[in-house]
């Protein structure tokens, strides 16, 4: 079995390499196929790896509570002109729903940094250290705040990479003090890098000072809108359902800030995990669609290898007829063209995952897209064009199985 299988293999060889030029052209449709499945998975994966970053950057389990629009005048103005929110409202969601780790209130604007000859425009977060917590969010070198230096409004700012490289460069930034709408502020801290945002935006161009700080020495806020906060960032129990904590928490601001039935909400609760979740299942349907419209070229790959395998059967009539009368069998005939029909889209097949490694490669180059390439896609393609060889060629092997050796003999 062994020695006819390696006898089929040489004769297959043999034939393929007799007619070059047909042979390559044959296996073209396989190899742009499987080049194409093997991009659009690797370029799909990578894709998918991206979200899955983004969404580690944000923290787990992150709902969003922003201040909804109101009516000035009859006009109705956008989200994030209610001003609603305060700290109270934080606290109350931490302590009366069970299911909430951390609520940290946040109140933020842009102001121009200086430190020495350089400066830098960037965002300025008020924040709590539980912030950090609610965005899973560590440091690099010094420290948090402590809780003098909220308690008493200290002048004290912790930086993201990217305001550290613009203002110091290399330099460690801890102990030096910059100046914050021309009031100094000694830096304690340096983030960890995050990235950027699932909408592009660059997490590590801000700087964090104490909330109390931020708003009532930089932002201005009047004495009435003293507790105010812009954005309250909420961190759910792991395991816990955050579509079920969102329900709660509307409920229990609703509650607080004495709405109405069938009024509308003056706040927004955005679940971000599930707005991204929702994002990457998009990205995986979209990866499969691409996958297997690549696919189809596989299957015209096919057709083509049917064809000239059915010309081959064809050309080589009395050669087959000659085989017959000499004892060979036809499962023997119907083997030969078998394996030169699974040759041809086997070879077929890893040269199209050479060629769809490169296009990844250059892809990921040229775009400065990351790429996922696995080795399962590839002994899948590979695999598949193997099939695809099988399934197609039976037909012709089988006709030529079927010739009486004497017709075979006669044609001309």
């Amino acid at each position: 079995m062994k020695i006819a299988s390696i006898m089929n293999l040489s004769i297959a060889m043999q034939a393929l390499r007799v007619n070059k030029m047909r042979s390559i052209l044959t296996m073209l449709g396989i190899v742009i196929g499987v080049a194409a499945v093997i991009a659009m998975i690797a370029i799909g994966g990578g894709a998918q790896q991206r979200l899955q970053e983004q969404i580690a950057s944000l923290g787990s389990n992150l709902l969003i509570v922003v201040p909804g629009s109101i009516i000035q005048s009859g006009a109705r103005l956008g989200a994030g002109n209610a001003q609603t929110l305060t700290e109270q409202d934080a606290r109350a969601i931490t302590s009366e729903i069970s299911d909430v780790a951390f609520a940290a209130p946040l109140t933020r604007s842009n102001a121009q940094v200086v430190f020495g000859n350089t400066n830098w425009a960037t965002n300025i977060n008020g924040v709590y250290n539980d912030y950090f917590d609610v965005r899973e969010w560590n440091l690099a070198e010094g420290r948090f705040f402590d809780q003098g230096e909220i308690t008493r409004f200290g002048k004290v700012a912790i930086l993201g990479k990217t305001v550290s490289s613009q203002l110091f460069g290399e330099d460690n930034p801890v102990g030096q003090v910059v100046r914050i709408r021309g009031i100094p502020f000694e830096i304690i801290g340096l983030m960890e890098s995050k990235g950027q945002s699932s909408q592009g935006q660059d997490q590590d161009d801000v700087i964090f000072v104490p909330l109390t700080t931020g708003r009532n020495r930089l932002f201005g806020e009047p004495r009435g809108r003293i507790a105010r906060v812009g954005t309250i960032m909420i961190k759910a129990q792991e395991g816990s359902d955050t579509q079920e904590v969102e329900a709660r928490i509307t409920e229990l601001l609703r509650q607080r800030h004495r709405i109405q039935p069938g009024m509308e909400n003056d706040f927004q609760v955005r679940n971000l995990t599930e707005i991204l979740k929702t994002q990457e299942a998009a990205s995986k349907v979209m990866s499969m669609l691409l996958a297997a419209v690549a696919s189809v070229s596989l299957l015209v790959g096919g057709i083509g290898i049917m064809n000239i395998m059915l010309v081959s059967v064809t050309e080589r009539t009395r050669e087959i007829g000659l085989r017959l009368a000499v004892g060979a069998r036809g499962r023997d005939i119907m083997m030969q063209f078998l394996v030169e029909a699974m040759t041809l889209a086997t070879l077929g097949g890893a040269i199209g995952v050479i060629l769809g490694i490169l296009i990844s490669w250059l892809v990921a180059y040229i775009a400065d897209w990351g790429i996922s390439l696995n080795m399962f896609s590839i002994i899948f393609a590979v695999g598949f064009s193997a099939a695809i060889g099988i399934f197609f060629g039976y037909y012709p092997a089988k006709k030529a199985a079927q010739m009486q050796p004497i017709v075979a003999l006669r044609y001309e």
